[in-house]
Order: C-alpha cells, then sequence, then structure tokens
C-alpha cells in the first residue's frame, strides 16, 4: 500500500488515523499493555483496553499519555508504532509523512517529544499542529478567514479553547479537565452516594447512556449498573438517574466553562462581535454529553452547537491539512 500521508489524533482516551481518500482508518483506545517481568508490550488498543482492570500482577494496562502529553515516552512510540503500521500495513516502501495533535498548551519540551517518537515510531517526517487549530479544520471552519472563531475541544484529558482567525490562534488555553475527569467524578459520586466501588469503563458507560450537562425532566434516563458493596465486599446492582450523572458532573463542567470564559474576556472585540455571530464550535468526545451546548449557552449568552463527527474532527482535520499543507503552513508548528 502506497500511503504516503497520515493524520494521527493522539488522544489521551482514544488514538484515531485519518488516511486521505479513505477516512479514519484507525480509531482505538490509547491503551498499552506492559509485562512487568520484562518490560515488553503485549498488546496495543482495543485487545489492551480489554484487559483494564483484569491483569494479573505481572501485567499493567495503562494510557502513556496523561493530560493529552507524553508520560512515557517508550510505550508511546510502540503505541504510535502500531498505530502506524495498523494504518499503512507492517511491509511497505516508503515511510509516511505524518501530522500528529497536540494541545493547545502543549511545551516545545513536549511538541519535541511527539515528533521523536513519531520519527521513531517509522514517520519520514512529522508535523505537530495545535488540536483547536485541527478541530476546526476537521469541522469545516475557514480559519484563514479574517474572522473569529472560537473552538472548544473536549477531549479525555484536555479541554482546548482557542479563538482563530487568519489561520492562526489569537488567544487559547488548555485545562486538564475533560472526558477523564467526568469519569472520576461519576466514580467518586457513587461511592459516596451508594458505598459502590465501580471501574473506569462502568463510569464512562454511565456518561454516554444517560449523562446530561443541565438537568433533564425525562425519568426514562436511567441506568442499572453492577459494582462491588464497600460494606460487605460484595458485588451489588444499583439503579442511576440523569439528574444524579449531572449534579456528579457540575464541578467538572465549571471548569471547562471559567475557561471559556476566561477566553472570551481576551477576545479583542472585533473577533468576539464575529462569535456571537458564528456561535461556538463544540468537537471532540465531551461535545456529545448531552446539552452540553445548552449548558455553554446559558452560561456565556453565545449560542453554540456540535460539530458534525465531533469525535473525528482532529483526526480529519490532520488529514485536510497535511493534503493542503501550503494553505495551513502558519498554523504548522514544527517539522523534523
Amino acid at each position: 500500500m502506497f500511503i504516503r500521508k497520515l493524520g494521527i489524533d493522539l488522544g489521551t482516551a482514544n488514538t484515531l488515523v485519518f488516511v486521505s481518500k479513505k477516512g479514519v482508518v484507525v480509531n482505538e483506545p490509547s491503551v498499552v499493555a506492559v509485562s512487568q517481568h520484562d518490560n515488553r508490550v503485549l498488546a496495543v488498543g482495543n485487545e489492551a483496553r480489554e484487559m483494564i482492570g483484569r491483569t494479573p500482577e505481572t501485567i499493567i494496562a495503562y494510557r502513556p499519555l496523561r493530560d493529552g502529553v507524553i508520560a512515557d515516552y517508550r510505550i508511546t512510540e510502540a503505541m504510535l508504532r502500531y498505530f502506524i503500521n495498523k494504518a499503512c500495513g507492517s511491509v511497505r516502501f516508503l515511510r509516511p509523512e505524518v501530522m500528529v495533535s497536540a494541545p493547545a498548551g502543549v511545551t516545545s519540551t513536549e511538541r519535541r517529544a511527539v515528533i521523536e517518537a513519531t520519527v521513531q515510531a517509522g514517520a519520514r517526517a512529522a508535523y505537530v499542529v495545535k488540536e483547536p487549530v485541527l478541530a476546526a479544520i476537521g469541522a469545516g471552519v475557514p480559519i484563514n478567514e479574517p474572522a473569529g472563531h472560537m473552538i472548544v475541544d473536549i477531549g479525555g484529558g484536555t479541554a482546548d479553547i482557542a479563538v482563530i482567525s487568519l489561520g492562526g490562534i489569537v488567544t487559547a488555553t488548555s485545562v486538564k479537565v475533560a472526558g477523564n475527569k467526568f469519569d472520576a467524578a461519576i466514580t467518586d459520586y457513587i461511592k459516596r452516594h451508594y458505598n459502590l466501588a465501580i471501574g473506569d469503563r462502568t463510569a464512562e458507560d454511565i456518561k454516554i447512556r444517560v449523562g446530561s450537562a443541565v438537568p433533564v425532566d425525562d425519568e426514562s434516563l436511567r441506568v442499572e449498573i453492577k459494582g462491588r458493596d464497600l460494606m460487605s465486599g460484595l458485588p451489588k446492582t444499583i439503579e442511576i438517574r440523569s439528574a444524579e450523572v449531572t449534579a456528579a458532573i457540575a464541578d467538572e463542567l465549571d471548569e471547562v466553562i471559567r475557561a471559556i470564559k476566561s477566553v472570551l474576556h481576551e477576545t479583542p472585540p472585533e473577533l468576539a462581535a464575529d462569535i456571537m455571530d458564528r456561535g461556538i464550535v463544540l468537537t471532540g468526545g465531551g461535545a456529545l454529553l448531552r446539552n452540553i451546548d445548552e449548558l455553554v449557552f446559558q452560561e456565556t449568552g453565545v449560542p453554540a452547537h456540535v460539530a458534525d463527527d465531533a469525535l473525528l474532527c482532529v483526526a480529519k482535520g490532520t488529514g485536510i491539512a497535511l493534503d493542503h499543507l501550503d494553505v495551513y503552513k502558519r498554523s504548522i508548528m514544527s517539522k523534523r
């Protein structure tokens, strides 16, 4: 297969690989299972995620990215190699050019680590672009216009908020509150109120099935969950309502709203007027939380809408930017 260009949305929770004319060819969890005995990588992606919470002491399944940046370089490199090989095939004649996403608050050291890991994993050249820019491109926002566009990209590890005009970021912030923190808040709430211990996967399932950013009156929005009773140590089943999930994640959502407001406060008046006209674009997995656009509108007074294919916007953006490097050259930060 002659795949020359790959776009990788390297996320804390999931990694997506985009190939031009094919779309997203890989969408797997950013999880690696490692043998403690000889530090060998045993599984990556879906296979490794199945092992979370189910491994013996000799195997650890964990995420090598924390808050959107590399926490374990060697394991991230192995994970990138797996995803590049899965997209291109392990036998290939050309090393591909790869564009990788990074949070808005990425430092030059963190950026360099991403480039090094990508090149070591088999890329001929590596580019790093900030996630809000890629999310905007993937959502079909004309970022090269002399007009203000506000993007809120809520991923697994970080929520990136940026105002973009003329292909560049005018003002931005990145907060380490996103999908994973929502899950942790649900876990804590259930532990406090029901004395029940649940795993990360159960918490994520609750969020997806009945979670809402604002209270809803729908009594049918409830889910039965199983966990371990902390008093007796025995398995137990309880029922959770949507209103309880809303209460559980309220503080985390407040932090995201505060970050949006801080970026709006720093936005020049002309661009603020554009944003009022065009609204705020919400992307990323966190944007799929019920009624999050409604919460943003209630708290800021600025209309908000969830982008089409919100989960895939950053991955799509990497593919589009790679195909039109000359058009998006202002937005590209690094190459090697």
